[in-house]
């Protein structure tokens, strides 16, 4: 059971995953206006780090709710 201002460790987990994903999205669009080599492979690297990133909120906002229905 969860009091007020207590969060899970699941959620907490998520809300990072989520904030990651943000980061690295502003991240790749500021990287867009750089132009060069280096630039396109910084670009397709935040691409991979994203998608992974995203992966893993998807997975921990998955677990989350099953955790949830569990305990109901």
């Amino acid at each position: 059971m969860t009091y007020v201002g207590e969060m899970e460790p699941v959620t907490i987990l998520t809300a990072l995953a989520m904030a990651l994903v943000l980061a690295v999205l502003i991240a790749g669009l500021i990287n867009l206006y750089r132009t060069g080599d280096k630039a396109r492979s910084r670009s397709n690297q935040l691409m991979r780090l994203r998608v992974l990133a995203q992966f893993v909120a998807v997975v921990l906002l998955m677990l989350g709710l099953w955790l949830k229905t569990r305990s109901a």
